[in-house]
């Protein structure tokens, strides 16, 4: 299980100060930002003897229809929970909702961590 840290709030609720700042082996990556384009891939070696492929940019989704699953093309981002700039930019994270050749769709996987997006139609 991943550390998180301790609270920043006492059981009182008060505020508890850092006592030192983050070590380097604490410290999280760039966001990679998947985009809307050209399929582009980012190879990372991760904790133990793994590897985690980025999606820097695609346009192929996995879209999962009543069970049935077919390959479409991504067109743009119409919303993105996680940021309202993200849409305007066609930045796709999980929860993101796409125009693909299918439909719209919602992301399920996360494109940053494992290297393709997944979808589910939406019914509209």
């Amino acid at each position: 299980m991943k550390d998180q840290g301790r609270s920043k709030r006492k059981r009182t609720g008060g505020r508890l100060r850092r006592s030192h700042d983050k070590k380097r082996h604490q410290l999280g990556r760039e966001p990679a930002e998947t985009t809307v384009g050209e399929p582009r891939f980012q190879i990372i070696d991760s904790r133990g003897n793994n590897r985690k492929v980025r999606a820097l940019s695609t346009d192929i989704a996995q879209v999962a229809v009543d069970g049935d699953v077919t390959e479409g093309t991504i067109e743009n981002v119409v919303e993105n929970p996680a940021n309202v700039n993200y849409a305007r930019r066609n930045i796709i994270t999980k929860g993101a909702v796409i125009e693909t050749s299918e439909g719209r769709a919602r992301v399920t996987s996360r494109p940053g961590q494992s290297g393709q997006v997944n979808a589910v139609l939406l019914d509209e």
